[in-house]
């Protein structure tokens, strides 16, 4: 086992002048569980790539404990990485898919027999050792495919989203897992996904990446109530925060009828450049029916109403929402904001729901850079 370590590792393609992955400083402990996430063509996979050998590094260093590993070929980094469509030979057994690389780098037979043995038992697939990969189901495959990487008692585990082909209660299963089994086996492993929710669920920490740039590394808790700006803040959340730029009055930013009272911190974090306008966010869970009276007023036209028996979901636009050039809602461009309620307080479709944020239930970001701003 080890850590991992990139140091300004950098990538980039041929014919294209922007990085895919610029500058990365990322240090990962011995035995972590490290999720890199992001929205497609955000570097996730570059990254991981680098670290495996399968990509250049056009400048930076990249470690595996102390051993500098940046112009290491694959095969002698000491990693095992586990791939998206399994990558199983399909004429071989389970037992011969998952001993092959042992037996090639010359492994006694009883060891490799033992080996195999060992990890069929950690992943319940001793029946199915005799089987080809066309007999199993797609978690079997995945569940040999992780086996595979085990048997070669790797100092790093590499996983480039292993789910995506699963469907979505399978994937639910097969993701714990993943997450128990990297915990009692204490490997260092980086694992990619563009999904946050599997990112918040199994990570000990977690790396938000966007553009090639590293946007924030933290545990899913961190990342959750203290995101760094508003694309992380927008990202990681199911459903996605509420966000969007309201207009700063003193200490009172308006979005359509919607109002909330600033803090003095996020009032003087504002700056010229920010043109009179502040980023909003808050999540479903971050509001509540608005008390008679109240300073902050956010009222909702319910267009959907979500009834999932523990709580609600509501689903509308602020009113006076038509009046404004930006959009204030769940997701990258959308007007519809989303809140979560008991299930005792559904209102009706068409009726305007006054909600109001809970203490300390917003974020607020700078209007020009999208940097979170001093209090909530």
């Amino acid at each position: 086992m080890a850590t991992v370590t990139f140091k300004k590792a950098t990538r980039v393609y041929p014919g294209s002048d922007k990085p895919a992955v610029d500058a990365l400083d990322l240090d990962i402990k011995d035995g972590e569980f490290l999720v890199l996430v992001g929205p497609s063509g955000c570097g996730k996979s570059t990254s991981l790539r680098m670290l495996a050998g399968l990509e250049e590094v056009d400048s930076g260093r990249i470690f595996i404990g102390d051993r500098d590993v940046t112009d290491v070929t694959p095969k002698d980094r000491d990693i095992a990485m586990v791939f998206q469509n399994y990558a199983l030979y399909p004429h071989m057994t389970v037992a011969q898919n998952m001993g092959f690389a042992l037996k090639i780098a010359g492994t006694p037979k009883e060891e490799i027999n033992q080996r195999v043995l060992e990890a069929a038992r950690i992943l319940d697939l001793e029946q199915y050792l005799e089987r080809k990969p066309k007999a199993l189901s797609g978690g079997q495959r995945q569940r040999v495919a992780m086996g595979r990487a085990i048997v070669r008692q790797p100092q790093v585990f590499l996983m480039d989203e292993p789910l995506s082909n699963l469907d979505a209660k399978l994937r639910v299963q097969t993701r714990t897992q993943i997450a128990s089994l990297q915990r009692r086996l204490g490997i260092t492993t980086v694992y990619v996904t563009h999904d946050q929710t599997e990112a918040l669920t199994m990570g000990d920490r977690i790396a938000v990446l966007k553009d090639g740039l590293l946007q924030q590394v933290g545990t899913p808790r961190e990342m959750y109530d203290s995101p760094a700006n508003s694309f992380v803040a927008g990202f990681i959340g199911s459903p996605a925060m509420n966000i969007g730029s309201w207009t700063v009055n003193g200490r009172q930013a308006t979005f359509g009828d919607a109002m909330i009272t600033l803090s003095d911190e996020v009032v003087s974090a504002l700056r010229p450049e920010d043109d009179g306008k502040v980023i909003v966010g808050f999540r479903p869970e971050n509001l509540e029916r608005a008390a008679e009276g109240a300073d902050s007023r956010i009222p909702i036209k319910v267009t959907l109403v979500e009834e999932l028996g523990s709580d609600a979901y509501i689903y509308g636009q602020i009113v006076g929402s038509d009046r404004e050039h930006e959009t204030f809602g769940s997701g990258d461009g959308s007007d519809q904001v989303v809140v979560r309620i008991p299930p005792n307080e559904v209102p009706e479709p068409d009726e305007v729901f006054n909600v109001a944020l809970k203490n300390h239930g917003g974020h607020f970001f700078s209007h020009a850079d999208g940097s979170a701003l001093n209090g909530r």
